[in-house]
């Protein structure tokens, strides 16, 4: 679907190409355009020149999509992604009876994260009857009443076949409004992504910095800027590691595919920096926060939660109740973009205490998803907010 919208396929890691399936977070940008010479939904369309006249479109704004897997084994990745995610396009197979185990863990993994605006994309259309097809409408409609999102239009599509594409881009325009965020206050951006852009073998002096990517939740960067990555990388120190902070300066700055003097917020954007390749290689730094120097929050190994228990585990086929937490648990945790672990180290009616093994930068008042090892995965079982 994300290439039928964007024309790039998101997935790029050599494992997911194997195994066809999203392992890593994707990402993609398209634009949208509208022709004057169409009614809706045909005039909506990704490209500057109408494909149906050839006339010249109307440029309406730009999307950026994070491609989050759908496979249960990896709902601490979708959690990441959901992290930057202002509104979220949630794929159901009309091949299949709804709801799967992983759609409705994965649709309360929308609402814990905050989602307010979704579309449901009814996706292979293209592979069953028409009675099928209306008969899974059905079900996506009566599964959406028991959700926060029941009024959440459905679109009938194939991505294969780019069919009914245009009715989608329509829909988002029509329910995705662009939030409203203040360019003005010292910018936080969450990273999701970081890599190395070189290639083996590349010579000394013709080495690029690594590269940070994410996006904006407030404020701008320009290039040129001086900013500061928590909680950073861990070091080694007297037989323990502790994580300490990165400062670079912004050398080049990304907005999708477009390089740009200065970002401001919305959308995907990529940081090129004077640090070194091997700190960001292969995700190392997703997670942190980025901003100006002394503009973060501070980065602590313990937080305290007001958390929210389900009463049976939404991921799996068979119905296992939610036990109450115990002191001493080990539990997973999705703080923004960030996934760590820790014990429990107190607990007092609904406030608990709970030491990181990883430390995290967390936002006043900030959500998090709280998950439980069943049955060798870890399920979601839970969120909080962080007590400040």
């Amino acid at each position: 679907m994300v290439e039928a919208l964007t024309g790039v396929w998101a997935s790029r890691h050599s494992e997911e190409l194997r195994r066809g399936i999203t392992i890593k977070l994707g990402y993609a940008n398209a634009s949208f355009y509208k022709c004057p010479n169409h009614p809706p939904p045909t005039c909506y369309t990704t490209q500057p020149l109408c494909p149906l006249c050839g006339s010249q479109t109307e440029f309406l704004r730009k999307v950026s999509f994070v491609d989050a897997p759908g496979h249960e084994i990896l709902m601490t990745t979708m959690l990441s992604g959901a992290a930057v995610m202002d509104a979220a396009l949630f794929v159901i197979g009309a091949d299949e009876p709804c709801p799967q185990p992983q759609t409705r863990e994965h649709m309360l993994a929308a609402e814990i994260m905050g989602i307010k605006h979704l579309i449901v994309a009814q996706n292979k259309i293209d592979i069953v009857t028409k009675e099928r097809a209306i008969e899974s409408y059905e079900e996506i409609k009566a599964f959406l009443e028991k959700t926060p999102y029941a009024d959440a239009p459905v679109i009938p599509i194939s991505a294969l076949k780019k069919a009914n594409i245009d009715a989608l881009i329509e829909a988002i325009q029509k329910y995705f409004p662009t939030p409203e965020r203040n360019p003005n206050l010292p910018p936080i951006m969450f990273a999701i992504r970081t890599f190395d852009v070189n290639k083996p073998g590349t010579p000394v002096e013709r080495l690029e910095g690594g590269i940070v990517g994410g996006s904006l939740l407030q404020g701008s960067i320009a290039i040129g800027d001086e900013i500061e990555i928590r909680p950073g990388v861990p070091v080694k120190k007297n037989g323990k590691y502790e994580f300490i902070s990165l400062q670079t300066e912004v050398k080049s700055l990304m907005a999708g595919d477009v390089p740009v003097e200065k970002a401001t917020c919305g959308g995907l954007l990529g940081i090129g920096t004077y640090l070194d390749p091997s700190l960001t290689k292969s995700d190392r730094l997703v997670g942190s926060l980025v901003g100006y120097p002394n503009h973060l929050p501070d980065v602590v190994n313990n937080i305290t939660l007001h958390y929210t228990l389900f009463k049976e585990v939404v991921g799996t086929r068979e119905q296992i109740k939610i036990s109450p937490l115990q002191k001493g648990e080990l539990l997973a945790l999705n703080v923004g973009s960030t996934l760590t672990s820790g014990v429990i180290e107190w607990i007092k009616g609904d406030v608990i205490q709970v030491h990181l093994n990883r430390p995290v930068c967390p936002l006043p008042n900030q959500r998090a998803a709280i998950s439980r090892r069943i049955a060798q995965r870890w399920r979601l079982i839970g969120y909080g907010t962080i007590v400040t």
